[in-house]
């Protein structure tokens, strides 16, 4: 009744960190009274906001905003175009490469295709490339942000999972790349039966490219330091996100683009984003108790266990579920609604919650391109308002299916994500 209601509200238009506490404030209070519920909610939003964990979230999207001020993203598709450009699909190419930078820098996927569309596909439609393509592969390519260390969503589901960070980082790397090869595949194979729908451009001279490195490399260096930090077990998560914080400083002030508005927009808007983070991740909490008092994980997992499907069965299963949920639901609404109930089942199944991470976090980026709600296309369509929204579906389809692909070989090798912990663990 209480996930029938969550959905009503839902629907409703009600946000996602609202309707998952309030559903889990009245459950609790039904079944174990209104004073034990009170408390009980209480103590779940202080041990959330003073867990030193929660640190990282704040300090990445704070270091993200600063990287935005210093025009990241503008000089990332630059420099990528530069060296690839010249190649049939190469605009391509370089816009899947500059959502894979700034996807590393800011972590969300709505804000790295909208910031990438808008350098990006002014420069593809001009030289000539499809409108499908063009929207396809920006749409697609902004979900990289989910992937790729540091991710905010990675953080909230640590936090909900009780999973260290610092390995859901590591196993995001291998997943993460392997996600940007089959982009590049798709790009190569579209190009190759049609030439017509990517013409080459102007190759640009190598004093060109060299030039375009010195403005890209300082982001590089820092991006490896961070990712590299957390995944060798030089530094945890929050040591890294401040490194982070305090390189991004540095190399706004380098570039001459720190100022006091530019700090005071950018604080803003790090209080803003992790506010609303915050609150659907203590609503979230709340609402897995709501859960694990009902015992309907329990349930479900009895279940699933009595059907007596086997692991890969069950989690094609899982899957399909997530991808359904994913066609109406909100990227960050199927994670919080969804973790309490299934990651129970599959640690049944024997699966790493580290895997189940990185699973769900594949499951969300589809849902972020997946018709008709995905928020990705719609977000392109803002940007390039005079493309049918049916265009924009047309050319993401061919990515969505090396995603489904994708998702299928994380079920079958789940190496792919637990591999690089292990070795570095």
């Amino acid at each position: 009744m209480g996930v029938v209601l969550l959905f009503a509200l839902l629907v409703a238009g009600m946000p996602i960190g609202a309707a998952l506490g309030l559903v889990g404030l009245g459950g609790l209070m039904l079944i174990l009274g209104i004073e034990p519920a009170l408390i009980k909610s209480g103590v779940i939003a202080i041990d959330t906001l003073t867990r030193y964990e929660l640190g990282t979230l704040p300090l990445f999207i704070l270091m993200a905003q600063l990287f935005f001020a210093a025009h990241a993203s503008r000089d990332l598709f630059d420099a990528a175009a530069k060296f690839m450009g010249h190649r049939r699909g190469g605009l391509a190419y370089a816009a899947v490469g500059g959502c894979a930078g700034f996807g590393a820098i800011n972590g969300s996927s709505l804000a790295t295709a909208a910031t990438i569309g808008m350098v990006a596909l002014p420069e593809m439609r001009k030289r000539g490339y499809s409108d499908a393509l063009a929207t396809g592969t920006v749409a697609a390519g902004g979900t990289l942000g989910q992937m790729i260390p540091p991710s905010g969503a990675l953080i909230v589901f640590g936090i909900i999972a009780e999973q260290s960070i610092g390995s859901l980082f590591t196993a995001a790397i291998i997943p993460g790349i392997t996600q940007m090869l089959f982009y590049g595949l798709v790009i190569w194979l579209l190009v190759l039966f049609r030439p017509s729908i990517a013409p080459r451009s102007e190759r640009a001279s190598w004093p060109d490219r060299f030039r375009a490195l010195p403005r890209i490399l300082d982001m590089l260096v820092l991006i490896a330091l961070v990712i590299g930090g957390i995944a060798l077990g030089w530094v945890s998560p929050t040591e890294a996100a401040s490194l982070g914080v305090s390189g991004a400083l540095l190399i706004a002030l380098l570039r001459r683009r720190l100022s006091l508005a530019m700090l005071q927009s950018a604080f803003a808007e790090t209080l803003r984003t992790s506010g609303m983070i915050l609150l659907v991740v203590i609503g979230a909490l709340i609402f897995s108790v709501f859960v694990s008092v009902t015992g309907l994980a329990d349930a479900l997992g009895t279940l699933v266990t009595a059907f007596d499907l086997g692991p890969v069965s069950t989690l094609l299963l899982v899957a399909l579920l997530l991808l359904l949920l994913g066609s109406v639901l909100d990227g960050l609404a199927l994670m919080l609604l969804t973790t309490p109930i299934l990651l129970p089942i599959v640690q049944q199944m024997g699966m790493s919650p580290i895997w189940f991470g990185i699973f769900i976090c594949r499951a969300m980026e589809i849902g972020f391109v997946h018709p008709p709600l995905g928020m990705n296309l719609y977000v392109i369509q803002g940007v390039a308002k005079d493309v049918p929204i049916s265009r924009i579906f047309k050319g993401v389809t061919p990515f969505l299916l090396s995603d489904l692909l994708h998702l299928l070989l994380l079920i079958l090798f789940p190496a792919m994500a637990l591999w690089l912990p292990t070795i570095l663990g």
